[in-house]
């Protein structure tokens, strides 16, 4: 049952439907690493698998919603002008921070493709 510890991205789950499509659509660059590691894999599952493939990024946390003048984690969650599209590893590396850039870290993210196994 869903309490007040469920996840806040999906308390209005068409909204963000909508939007993750709307990000899905533009078929933008990665907003944490800029494309430094490539094109975002939109096609692909979005999971540890698919270290390329597409997740919406909150800019600012949602862990974080009250340092950033929202009344709400949900508010966060489902504005606009917080979300981005992002890899699955930047979004991973990046976790609750803000100003993060994969540039500086790339070594430790490692990208594997079908040939490195």
């Amino acid at each position: 049952m869903a309490g007040s510890k469920s996840n806040p991205r999906y308390k209005n789950g068409a909204m963000r439907r909508k939007y993750r499509a709307r990000l899905k659509a533009e078929r933008c660059e990665c907003g944490i690493c800029h494309g430094a590691l490539g094109p975002i894999h939109y096609d692909e599952p979005s999971d540890a698998q698919h270290p390329l493939s597409f997740v919406v990024d909150e800019i600012y946390p949602v862990s974080r919603w009250e340092e950033f003048g929202y009344g709400s984690p949900e508010e966060a969650a489902l504005d606009w002008n917080n979300l981005q599209a992002a890899h699955y590893c930047c979004n991973a590396a990046k976790s609750n921070k803000i100003n993060f850039s994969v540039q500086g870290t790339q070594k430790n993210i490692s990208i594997v493709s079908d040939g490195d196994w």
